[in-house]
């Protein structure tokens, strides 16, 4: 069995007591980064096996993997934060765990996605999740294909390079739709805010240094 553990994505507490139950009760531990894992597996005092699987690696990996379940072993996967396979590691494998025939389950648990679309004040009722952007080729098209969208759109984005899609996006837009900003879910400075894209703009500019990775949440195309 292959269990999908979300671990959290900033305090430790936003874990699940089956979560809790899964990793310790598991014969392995997948971690993308062992070392940031090690953190969250000490604080809980559990002590299984963890090995590293990440995108650098993966490909390698996945025959083994694949091979120790079917030998009846009871494995989780876990990404530094959030649900694996969302934006992480962990496609591939579950892709090969059911062309494998091998049982799955992926436990509920914590997303940066779903809070930042709640507190956005931006309908979210039906949206579009894009995950990163292109860094460099193709992003003004993707870009333009979400501005024409009728419903909000949301995706993750860098402290580096947050600004500089806002403005890609005032750019390439011929309304001024809200924006909404989160950064550092569930963490001591946590702050969501929610502004005309003028003035989001403007609202960085006024920072003296951005962190945190960020959820931005775009209004829909209201002319659809």
């Amino acid at each position: 069995m292959l269990y999908i553990v979300p671990t959290p994505i900033g305090n430790l507490e936003d874990i699940t007591l089956r979560a809790l139950r899964i990793l310790a009760e598991v014969d392995l531990i997948l971690a993308e980064d062992t070392r940031t894992s090690g953190k969250l597996l000490s604080h809980y005092e559990i002590t299984t096996h963890m090995q590293s699987f990440h995108t650098h690696n993966e490909h390698k990996k996945i025959d083994y993997v694949i091979e120790q379940l079917k030998t009846g072993k009871k494995i989780a996967l876990i990404s530094d934060a959030g649900t694996p396979g969302i934006s992480d590691p962990g496609f591939l494998l579950s892709r090969a765990c059911v062309e494998a025939d091998i049982d799955m389950t992926c436990l509920p648990g914590a997303t940066a996605l779903i809070p930042a679309l709640v507190m956005s004040g931006i309908p979210c009722d039906k949206f579009y999740f894009e995950g990163f952007l292109p860094q460099k080729k193709g992003k003004k098209t993707r870009i333009d294909y979400l501005l024409s969208l009728p419903v909000s759109f949301a995706f993750y984005e860098s402290p580096f390079r947050v600004l500089k899609t806002l403005e890609m996006i005032q750019l390439l837009s011929d309304q001024d739709r809200k924006v909404s900003i989160c950064r550092e879910i569930s963490k001591m400075y946590e702050e969501s805010v929610t502004l005309p894209l003028s003035e989001m703009i403007v609202f960085l500019k006024g920072k003296t240094q951005i962190k945190g990775e960020f959820v931005i949440v775009v209004e829909g195309n209201k002319e659809k």
